[in-house]
């Protein structure tokens, strides 16, 4: 399911660091994007709460996903990043895993696994001493 949150992203620029010489020094080239879920008009109240629930380690303490791209020089290819990023952050949380269901072990996997066994303790009795009675 793809949502396209761009819209809804708020952005804040600072200057980043890494390589880029005194560009550095004098442009804001990293891009910190901020999604505010509760206040989101593209999601349904049960995407909201599930996705509240899934990422709460990343939401700050106001409601708001953070992300930050620093890695390119130009602002509006880690703008961009930002984007990608959100995007595919929000879609990975809202995927909703299928139920296991519960299965018997097979005949074959219950011998395999008596085997392993049997010799596991074979392997272990022959590191034991050996009593001589001569």
């Amino acid at each position: 399911m793809k949502i396209d949150v761009s819209r809804e992203i708020r952005f804040r620029t600072a200057r980043s660091g890494g390589k880029g010489g005194q560009n550095v020094n004098k442009v804001e080239t990293m891009v910190i994007g901020y999604f505010h879920v509760r206040e989101s008009a593209l999601l349904s109240e049960a995407q909201k709460v599930h996705l509240e629930n899934k990422l709460s380690s990343k939401i700050t303490g106001e409601g708001f996903i953070q992300v930050k791209s620093q890695s390119h020089r130009s602002q509006l290819d880690n703008k961009q990043e930002v984007i990608e990023k959100m995007e595919s952050l929000i879609e990975r949380a809202l995927i909703k895993p299928k139920p296991r269901k519960a299965t018997k072990p097979s005949f074959s996997s219950k011998e395999k696994k008596k085997d392993v066994k049997q010799k596991r303790s074979q392997i272990k009795d022959l590191r034991k001493k050996i009593n001589r009675i001569d």
